[in-house]
């Protein structure tokens, strides 16, 4: 029915005298809407954007000159990889209808998208913003990777190269090292949920170290399931530290922000993993190179000495030490001599010299030259001058050869 038929039809009698009803108005409006404006895509900027708790999103575009009310129900809505947001320029998909109950026409979407920047990476901007207002990339919160694990999990696809990457690398620089693989879709519908359910799973395994979560690069659409908000969630709640190993080293995801070490590619991460146990194998080859080396020289010195312990060369060394000592020997005898003759003449010489010096002093040298020495009698006490006796006393007189006996008849003290 066009806009003709309905408002220019002949003013018969019939229709100039029937009253319609508010109803049958309204439908007569919505069905020329429906089938007049066939579904379209709408170009404009969303304001008024509620987010109902029906989840229902109620919101209004408009222009520079006009505005279009909207509606986008909870099923399709649930479609969307982002939420859209006040202000934000978009492209809407729907149809124009009328909502009869309220009496308006509205636009109906069933789609929509940024315009001028990828619906993806706005979906990621948007879920990055709101994991790190939350705390999930928070550096105090990451935990140190184990130096020397034993055995690690890997969520992979079981077909991929990332697997065979990863147990060929580690088989070569950690041998010993177990590998458990816990298989989930990487790419496509419903992946996400499978990731998230491995990383689970392999924290239920008390004897796990570390985990790996990836794959190999490919296109941003593939490697999206690492950037959906129940992956990041798992991976913030994980009992064991985990490396994100997503893509190659251009490509960033919203796993790589919120594990606790990320890797470039899947071959880095069992790289990280197997290091401090590669190093440790250098290290052990390189001690034990040393310690070859000091063995080596060690017997190379015992030879030696061997060589120097030969029972004739011994023989010779201990005759020609013995003939140095017995050279020692006769030179300290001699020393001996010497120094005893030098010893004794000085003695000598020393004896001969107090001799003198006694002569000297001696009293009978006085009396060789004609000095007397006058002592008392009664008590032998050598008479120096005339106070030491009185007449009377007895004195006992020594000459050079003899003595006398006399009696002190009188004194003179001056």
């Amino acid at each position: 029915m066009s806009s003709e038929d309905l408002f220019f039809r002949s003013n018969t009698e019939e229709t100039s005298n029937r009253a319609y009803s508010i109803s049958e108005i309204t439908a007569q409006i919505k069905g020329l809407l429906e089938e007049t404006l066939p579904a379209c895509w709408v170009e404009g900027e969303i304001s008024q954007y509620t987010h109902h708790g029906s989840g229902h999103r109620y919101f209004t575009l408009k222009d520079s000159s006009a505005q279009l009310s909207a509606v986008m129900f909870k099923w399709q809505a649930g479609q969307l990889s982002f939420e859209p947001e006040q202000g934000m320029q978009a492209l809407v998909y729907g149809h124009v209808s009328v909502y009869e109950r309220g009496g308006k026409y509205q636009f109906y979407a069933t789609q929509i998208k940024p315009s001028g920047v990828g619906e993806l990476a706005l979906a990621f901007e948007q879920l990055k913003n709101r994991l790190e207002t939350e705390g999930l990339f928070d550096a105090d919160r990451k935990r140190p990777l184990p130096l020397y694990p034993k055995k690690v999990g890997v969520v992979t696809s079981p077909t991929g190269a990332a697997i065979r990457d990863i147990v060929q690398i580690l088989g070569r620089r950690a041998p010993g090292l177990q590998v458990v693989l816990c298989p989930a879709r990487v790419q496509g519908e419903g992946a996400a949920p499978e990731i998230a359910k491995a990383i689970a799973d392999l924290n239920k395994l008390e004897d796990i170290d570390i985990l790996i979560v990836g794959r190999g690069g490919g296109a941003p659409e593939d490697l999206w399931p690492f950037n959906d908000e129940a992956v990041a969630r798992a991976i913030y709640q994980s009992a064991k530290p985990v490396i994100s190993a997503v893509g190659h080293e251009i490509d960033y995801t919203i796993a790589d922000y919120v594990a606790d070490h990320r890797a470039p590619t899947p071959s880095a991460a069992a790289e990280i993993v197997a290091s401090e146990r590669g190093a440790l194998r250098g290290r052990v080859a390189e001690d034990r190179e040393r310690l070859q080396s000091a063995m080596q020289r060690r017997l190379e010195t015992l030879e030696e000495q061997l060589r120097h312990y030969d029972p004739q060369r011994l023989l010779a060394r201990l005759d020609d030490r013995l003939q140095q000592q017995n050279l020692y020997l006769d030179e300290r005898r001699q020393d001996l001599f010497t120094a005893l003759d030098w010893l004794l003449r000085t003695r000598v010489e020393a004896m001969r010299n107090a001799a003198t010096r006694l002569d000297d002093l001696s009293p009978l040298t006085s009396l060789a030259r004609g000095f007397t020495l006058a002592e008392k009698v009664t008590n032998g006490h050598l008479v120096r001058d005339s106070t030491d006796i009185q007449p009377g006393d007895k004195l006992q007189l020594r000459f050079r050869r003899g003595g006398a006996i006399c009696t002190v008849e009188e004194k003179n003290d001056e």
